[in-house]
């Protein structure tokens, strides 16, 4: 099973990353790493976090030609991390492509395969705009749910608001992992599509990740362990 909380480490390199798990106390939990983090310090990074016993989810979102995406997920399946995504927007044979990677670069199926349906930074009004996809925005995150699972992926990273309907259009067993996580005197920033980790919970979501609420609250660990409390004080 995946752990429930992973901490974004939206830090620009190591030193900070480090300094700031560090410095709060924050050794070993789960983290998700993304695209400004491996970019600059590459797969050391990955070892190094793994050496402290974090659990991590690497959060790059592939999005290319099939041949292209398997390549890439077969090379990123040796770092055996918890979890790793693709937009599901590349379609059915892109997803397949990456399932097949990650199984011939790690044979034993421990790295799961996620599909980013809607970004929470989007709404109704921009994914109909600006995408230029019909219908309404749950529907639209079910339709790539739902293909996702059909091609291999394990689950979806979806907001909070899906969650549920994720779960009954592909099974109690097929993962949610929700971004957009705000404790209720938390800014919103850039994601629109947010929630506490009590509703989360509430609706279903496996794991959730969590970033600014933690790394620029005046006291993270605190924000941390509170996140963590509401998230065990929901209701399954």
């Amino acid at each position: 099973m995946n752990p429930a909380i992973y901490l974004a480490l939206d830090f620009p390199d190591w030193f900070k990353a480090n300094a700031f798990l560090t410095e709060n106390e924050l050794a070993g939990i789960p983290v998700k790493v993304g695209m400004e983090l491996f970019y600059r310090e590459g797969p050391a990074l990955i070892e190094k976090l793994q050496k402290n016993n974090h659990s991590i989810f690497l959060d790059l979102k592939l999005h290319d030609i099939p041949t292209t995406v398997k390549r890439a997920m077969r090379s990123l399946a040796q770092l055996e991390v918890d979890l790793v995504n693709v937009h599901a927007l590349g379609g059915g044979d892109m997803i397949q492509a990456a399932k097949e990677g990650l199984l011939l670069g790690n044979p034993s199926g421990s790295t799961k395969l996620l599909a980013v349906t809607i970004l929470t930074s989007m709404d109704q009004k921009t994914m109909k705009r600006e995408v230029k996809l019909t219908g309404d925005l749950p529907d639209n995150v079910i339709h790539f749910a739902k293909l996702s699972k059909q091609n291999g992926a394990d689950g979806v990273v979806c907001s909070v608001h899906e969650a549920n309907l994720v779960k009954k259009a592909c099974g109690s067993s097929f993962l949610t992992v929700t971004p957009g996580i705000r404790l209720t005197n938390s800014q919103d920033n850039d994601q629109k599509r947010i929630a506490t980790p009590t509703t989360a919970k509430n609706h279903g979501v496996d794991s959730i990740v969590v970033g600014r609420t933690i790394t620029q609250a005046t006291h993270p660990r605190q924000a941390y362990e509170q996140i963590k409390g509401e998230w065990e004080d929901g209701k399954a």
